[in-house]
């Protein structure tokens, strides 16, 4: 669309609320912001210089006309603002949309799903980088907006950029001509009920990465994931589809005799993949299959994949202390993002759980304790989530507590592993802090 002189809102300041912003500027819109919070000096001085009219959260702002509203993903929709904005029909698209919008063509390679997002589009990143050198990019969800990334290469008037970029359900929920060249969902499993108002408008959200996708775009397809196949029943794609899997050997990608195959052909031994857990393998042969769609040479894969260690804050090992191993899970955010990293090991695990209360469920999660000898709560909802797990469970008031008391337990041979199950807003300010505090507090040990 044509964006000089018309009337902009960008809701949420944010990261990605500053690049849209400093985009919108470039093309010589006319820019409303609208911020819960005081922005910092330093903003306000971007702001002025950028010609920003700066408004609180009234509701009055939003009765005021704009041409379009931009908004953070960290507005949920179903709050009042955008349930007010939907009711006047004035048009709501999200950072990532705006940068599609105004891009040169690129390669996208979009990944969503409830779980492993991160740990794919880097893997992902360091693939491309590897194949496709200073033309490999990587941003959204995973920490640099798209914006920022428009800005940064120029891709206003510069094309063909290779960009792996991790894309949330808020970020895809007001997309409209977002169309990248292959994406996933990697799973789709409980999450962000009390943002997104039921759970199939959160899976349903998921299925708009694909929704303009066609001809000889490519999705891959979780095939072990029963939930992913019924929504992509309610919406099917209108692309190619690859299936991958960890169970069968009837799909496009599969693993067999203690290698990954793509379309029939061996392409990864898997004594190259260092990171633990069956759910990173299934993480790994989203990205290999995505990589041989691209043409990328195996030895490249290889290469890449072995040196490969994860992410940060992700089933992360910390150290080794008098026999005793330390993971750093803090990621773990909902319920099957803890049972993914219980199902990482065989035994000798004492669980730490709790923070933020999102009332999530967790009888599932009784289903994956065989390998937890104890469990500790801390946080506001430490007592209930471990209390809900085993009604033996120890409860303490911080993470400090909480490594104290699992020491106690703790034997040669065992793992402390820190997967809250919910996220950190209670002590912390997401999930990155509480994952370093918990290093700190084992590294000084």
């Amino acid at each position: 669309m044509e964006y000089r002189n018309k009337k902009i809102l960008v809701i949420g300041l944010a990261r990605s609320g500053m690049a849209a912003i400093k985009v919108l500027h470039k093309l010589g819109a006319e820019i409303y912001l609208s911020e819960r919070k005081e922005p910092s000096p330093e903003d306000l001085q971007t702001l002025k210089e950028l010609g920003v009219t700066v408004y609180d959260q009234d509701m009055s702002v939003f009765e005021k006309d704009y041409d379009l509203v931009i908004k953070n993903p960290g507005v949920p929709p179903v709050s009042p603002i955008v349930r007010r904005l939907n009711e006047r029909n004035i048009k709501i698209i999200t950072e990532i949309e705006l940068a599609f919008d105004v891009s040169r063509p690129q390669h996208y390679i979009a990944i969503t799903g409830t779980n492993g997002k991160t740990t794919t589009t880097t893997l992902m990143y360091e693939l491309l980088k590897t194949a496709f050198k200073e033309k490999a990019l990587v941003g959204g969800n995973i920490g640099t907006p798209l914006c920022e990334l428009v800005l940064e290469h120029d891709l206003m008037e510069k094309e063909g950029y290779y960009i792996s970029l991790e894309i949330s359900n808020h970020q895809l929920v007001d997309i409209d001509t977002f169309r990248p060249q292959i994406a996933t969902i990697i799973n789709l499993t409980p999450d962000h009920i009390e943002t997104m108002g039921s759970l199939d408008a959160y899976y349903k959200s998921k299925t708009e990465v694909y929704r303009n996708m066609k001809d000889d775009d490519a999705f891959i397809v979780n095939e072990d994931d029963e939930v992913l196949a019924d929504y992509l029943t309610k919406y099917p794609p209108r692309c190619k589809t690859y299936g991958i899997s960890l169970n069968r050997t009837d799909t496009y990608s599969y693993i067999k005799d203690g290698c990954m195959y793509v379309n029939g052909r061996k392409v990864l031994p898997l004594e190259n993949v260092h990171i633990v857990g069956r759910h990173n393998l299934q993480n790994i042969i989203i990205a290999v299959t995505a990589c041989k769609l691209l043409h990328i040479d195996d030895e490249d894969i290889r290469k890449t994949i072995d040196a490969f260690k994860g992410v940060e804050h992700r089933i992360e090992y910390v150290r080794t202390l008098d026999g005793v191993s330390y993971y750093n899970d803090s990621k773990a955010t909902n319920t099957d993002a803890t049972n993914t990293a219980l199902d990482a090991f065989e035994k000798g695990v004492i669980l730490l759980v709790g923070g933020y209360e999102k009332g999530l469920d967790m009888t599932d999660t009784r289903k994956h304790l065989s390998c937890v000898k104890k469990i500790i709560g801390f946080g506001i909802a430490g007592e209930r989530i471990a209390k809900d797990l085993d009604p033996d469970a120890i409860v303490v008031n911080d993470l400090v507590q909480a490594v104290d008391e699992a020491r106690k337990y703790a034997q040669q041979g065992d793992v402390i592993l820190l997967s809250p199950s919910t996220s950190s807003f209670d002590q912390y300010s997401g999930y990155e802090e509480r994952g370093r505090h918990f290093k700190q507090i084992v590294n000084s040990l």
